[in-house]
């Protein structure tokens, strides 16, 4: 595997993990929705940690949910596989940048270094399936109440934090492929430097002795084969 493909899948997972962060604190998880509603002044947004109203004037107030334990399950669900996902893609984060054959931090063999890489890669991957399965479960929720005619709550719509978190999901799990094809390649194999050219350090050349040969040789013709 090429050195540009690992750097790459690097900086896909490091984009991935602050998306994923910034989906976690984003208020808009779901919207509620103006359908069948015969008042639309007031609007309610929500996520995994506050809900808030706003009113035409633009005058919002906030309030986080009073207990845990009394919110649905799906919700305590999503929380657990948010922050586990945070901090798996932290810890690979971490690894991967010992990893990463174009550094040299901690000066460590390559057969190391694409372990770590692999390791990285596949901690990577599991914050994108957490990260994933926590909002399609919050969506699908929301999918099922607004389907359902007999729901007597307020009905929602799925916010713009979800597609970020879809977005960053996928973006790890990319950046975690990536990384653990670093296993594909032997352990001792170093890409970069079969595009080195070869040195060989320069011989000495060391001076010959004169030769009395070449005298000798000029008294063995006559005089004449040199005119």
């Amino acid at each position: 595997m090429s050195v540009a493909v690992e750097t790459f899948g690097f900086f896909m997972a490091a984009v991935g993990l602050l998306m994923l962060g910034v989906t976690l604190s984003n208020g808009y998880w779901r919207v509620s929705t103006v359908n069948g509603n015969v008042i639309t002044t007031n609007t309610i947004f929500e996520n995994l940690w506050f809900s808030c109203a706003t009113d035409s004037m633009g005058v919002y107030n906030c309030w986080e949910f009073p207990s845990m334990l009394a919110l649905s399950g799906y919700i305590q669900a999503c929380r657990a596989l948010m922050i586990t996902a945070i901090l798996l893609g932290s810890l690979g984060l971490f690894l991967s940048m010992l990893g990463l054959r174009c550094t040299n931090i901690g000066g460590l063999m390559l057969s190391r270094k694409a372990k770590l890489a692999a390791t990285a890669g596949a901690q990577h991957i599991l914050a994108g399936l957490c990260g994933m399965v926590a909002i399609s479960w919050y969506a699908f929720n929301i999918t099922r109440d607004f389907f359902d005619p007999l729901y007597p709550g307020t009905k929602y719509e799925l916010g713009p934090a979800l597609y970020l978190g879809w977005s960053a999901s996928l973006l790890s799990i990319l950046g975690g492929i990536c990384l653990c094809s670093n296993c594909c390649c032997r352990p001792d194999e170093d890409p970069a430097a079969g595009a080195r050219l070869p040195y060989k350090a320069s011989a000495s050349v060391m001076p010959l002795a004169p030769s009395n040969e070449g005298d000798n040789s000029f008294g063995k013709y006559g005089k004449n084969a040199y005119v």
